[in-house]
């Protein structure tokens, strides 16, 4: 579900709090019906999770794993949009209720939880995880659940009802590249490290990041990790004598402290740049904060939260007011935005007929041009590509809200065209 000074003390203490555990698992089963719609008294057909009177919606989150503070912010920011809708009159006149299961980023607890849950909502604007999702694939396209993915892995694409919102991994670091050939003097010839996680997130992002190289002439060392390796020493050694001029991440904010902080600490004072996943608010407590200011900027296909965007302030003041003892992080804006983009959806059906799963999904997939207000226009007509292709280029700042503030605005990258043209 998008798409990091002197030496740190120990980077444990930063893998105690923060590491992100990848699992992989295949297969899945759910006890889902079928749509097996009925109509309602006001002429609008029903199906699973939704009465005359209420609809209900899914989330399969991460409340007590690696991801806990993640799924805190974007179950808070959903609930907060169902209130808000709720209080101006809700969706088809229904009341909407989100449903929570915590699957602590396990994936047979997440298999066992869709089963408990499929057969009683109408959609899931949230899941997170890569592997957790390909999990459940099957199961999702089986029962036409309109499903938003916290997880940005282009394997994900292709798929009817499961829609990754914003850019893939791939796109992140074809930015990525462009930003530090155009930014931070790279040229031809000039090696660029690539440390990454095994698995979908760092396969799809080094696939991103080898085909810009070769575009721009650029060598890539590749560096696959671990989700466990939180030391990320030895890595450092490796890029430090491959005489790498940058380094793109492609792991979570744990790896993403250690590689700054050691590579600051070992005299490799070189550009860094993660996707979002790579970065966490809480870095910036940390003794890796300096390195990361100084070193780090972070590719993104959302704004910071500490944007300007009308929509964007709006959200932050309201969250602020909502829950004033949480921080507004990214993974607020992108809940939020997943909550407004399926509520679009939701009107569309009902204003079509019908919000059976089936129908909820072909609305969904009429929208060529979803604009929420809280970053880049969404295109989900076609479910073989990313819904957007454009990507903002974000910087740690301690002091502001989220701890990112922004660089580069929201632009698609040269290549990028090319490269979905290619791949498609």
């Amino acid at each position: 579900m998008n798409r990091t000074h002197p030496r740190h003390r120990t980077p444990a203490v930063l893998a105690a709090a923060l590491a992100a555990l990848l699992v992989t698992a295949t297969g899945c089963s759910s006890k889902a019906a079928g749509d097996g719609g009925s109509e309602a008294a006001d002429g609008v057909r029903n199906g699973p999770g939704v009465t005359a009177k209420t609809l209900r919606l899914g989330a399969l989150t991460d409340l007590t794993g690696p991801y806990a503070t993640l799924g805190k912010s974007i179950v808070q920011a959903q609930q907060m949009w169902a209130d808000e809708t709720n209080a101006a009159g809700g969706v088809c006149g229904r009341k909407v209720e989100i449903v929570v299961k915590d699957h602590g980023y396990d994936v047979q607890k997440a298999v066992t939880a869709y089963a408990d849950l499929a057969p009683d909502v109408v959609a899931l604007p949230q899941v997170i995880g890569s592997p957790v999702v390909a999990a459940l694939l099957d199961d999702i396209e089986r029962d036409h659940l309109l499903t938003f993915p916290q997880a940005w892995a282009a394997s994900l694409l292709g798929h009817d009802s499961v829609q990754v919102i914003g850019t893939t991994y791939d796109l992140d670091m074809i930015a990525a590249v462009d930003f530090l050939t155009r930014t931070r003097g790279l040229a031809k010839g000039d090696a660029v490290g690539h440390v990454y996680f095994e698995g979908d997130y760092g396969a799809n992002a080094l696939q991103g990041s080898t085909w810009a190289a070769g575009r721009a002439g650029l060598k890539i060392v590749p560096q696959k990790i671990k989700a466990t390796d939180t030391d990320l020493t030895a890595q450092v050694s490796a890029l430090r004598k491959a005489g790498v001029k940058a380094v793109l991440i492609s792991a979570g904010p744990a790896q993403t402290a250690s590689l700054v902080g050691v590579a600051a600490s070992r005299g490799l004072r070189v550009p860094v740049v993660s996707s979002a996943p790579g970065f966490a608010p809480q870095l910036m407590k940390t003794p890796a904060a300096p390195a990361l200011a100084a070193l780090l900027d972070v590719v993104s296909a959302a704004p910071a939260v500490s944007s300007d965007l009308p929509g964007v302030r709006a959200m932050v003041a309201a969250y602020g007011k909502k829950y004033p003892d949480s921080p507004v992080d990214s993974g607020v804006l992108s809940g939020y935005n997943a909550a407004r983009l399926l509520g679009a959806d939701l009107k569309k059906a009902c204003a079509a007929g019908s919000l059976a799963r089936e129908d909820v999904v072909k609305a969904h997939r009429s929208q060529k041009s979803a604009d929420t207000g809280l970053g880049s226009p969404q295109d989900f007509s076609d479910v073989s590509r990313p819904a957007a292709s454009s990507t903002y280029v974000l910087k740690p700042d301690a002091k502001a809200v989220g701890a990112l503030v922004g660089v580069e605005d929201a632009h698609r990258a040269p290549g990028v065209t090319e490269y979905l043209a290619e791949h498609s």
